[in-house]
């Protein structure tokens, strides 16, 4: 895992630099001209002499210090009148805002090579690496974030999703209300969107997933469907049996929803931030804008407790490398790309994971 050093501030180069300037915000959600703009790399600003680092990093939010003094990253819609916000658009230090971009660089002597894309389909994927990050993650009390697509669920990958939220993998699961549907309607029907487990069309399937649907908004939530008996095993149950939030959000398209889908677009996203600010590692599986919207969410680093840094695994699996290759392109840059479909990328991930508690002389629940 790659670990990122802090600047030293003692070098000659920072002697000259500046405090930062702040700017009162004129009005609730609308920030002063001028106002900086992040990044997710690892950010300090100089205050008092001293350079910090904000607290919440993300892209595409504004630095904001609060009345107690304290620095943070902000969505503008979040910031108050009044408050204080960093102004500048120097990212060198020299107007007091330093972001380090240095451990990005990478040496070479421009020489030609093959097989220098960073996604491909023909790369070979190093599964056990990825099973020593989770379990690693387990170990130390970590917080992975899984963020899933339907596909995850029709691929049949719903047993493996499960079996790594039931062995403490998932810290929180971040979706939208397809996921949860059709794996809720496999655990009562056992279909997804009328499709059998063979794959084939079923009479009168086509109106399942609504049946589901009605069947947990009877009962009040996913919650109280899996307390009555409804829900008895699957993605969803696992959850709720063993205490891993969830956050499931809407689109113009959904069916229902379920009871517990956020549908206003502001609260979904205030929601998935929530997990997005504790995690520590992120697995995106057969998802396109799910995986983009967390991936403008998280930093590209993780602080220690003790204030070292290393940065933030970030696997995303799709079946296509456009999916992959956008997630990069919108700034997510530290993700590893895994072009498979997802039902082969689950098998596979969790007999790795199984191979390594293995090793470690530790038994999985199940």
């Amino acid at each position: 895992m790659t670990t990122i050093a802090h600047p030293d501030f003692t070098a000659a180069r920072f002697a000259s630099f500046p405090d930062a300037r702040f700017t009162p915000a004129p009005a609730d959600g609308v920030l002063p001209e001028g106002f900086f703009t992040t990044t997710n790399l690892p950010t300090y600003v100089r205050v008092d002499g001293r350079w910090r680092m904000p607290r919440e990093p993300r892209m595409d939010g504004a630095l904001v210090q609060d009345a107690q003094g304290e620095l943070w990253v902000r969505e503008g819609r979040r910031v108050r009148a009044g408050e204080r916000v960093v102004v500048g658009k120097a990212e060198d230090g020299s107007e007091g805002v330093y972001v380090n971009m240095a451990y990005l660089a990478e040496g070479g002597e421009g020489e030609f090579k093959f097989m220098t894309s960073e996604v491909s389909r023909e790369k070979p994927i190093d599964y056990a690496h990825m099973a020593r990050l989770l379990v690693e993650e387990r170990e130390r009390g970590g917080y992975p974030i899984w963020v899933t697509g339907p596909a995850l669920v029709h691929s049949r990958a719903r047993a493996d999703m499960t079996w790594f939220v039931e062995n403490g993998f998932v810290g929180a699961l971040l979706a939208g209300n397809a996921v949860a549907v059709h794996d809720i309607e496999a655990s009562i029907y056992g279909t997804t969107l009328g499709m059998s487990g063979a794959g084939e069309a079923t009479s009168g399937g086509h109106g399942l997933h609504m049946r589901a649907i009605n069947k947990v908004r009877q009962a009040g939530s996913i919650a109280k469907a899996v307390e009555a008996g409804i829900i008895t095993n699957g993605i969803m149950h696992a959850c709720v049996k063993h205490g891993v939030p969830f956050v499931l959000t809407g689109s113009i398209r959904d069916d229902g929803p379920l009871p517990d889908v956020v549908t206003d677009n502001l609260a979904a996203q205030d929601a998935m931030r929530r997990h997005a600010v504790k995690a520590t590692m992120a697995v995106l599986v057969a998802t396109a804008l799910h995986a983009i919207a967390t991936g403008n969410m998280l930093p590209a680093f993780v602080t220690e407790k003790d204030g070292s840094l290393r940065e933030l695994p970030t696997i995303c699996v799709d079946s296509s490398e456009f999916v992959v290759s956008k997630l990069k392109d919108r700034g997510t840059h530290q993700a590893f790309g895994v072009v498979t479909n997802a039902q082969d990328f689950m098998h596979i991930l969790r007999l790795y994971v199984e191979r390594e508690l293995a090793a470690r002389g530790k038994a999985p629940k199940s």
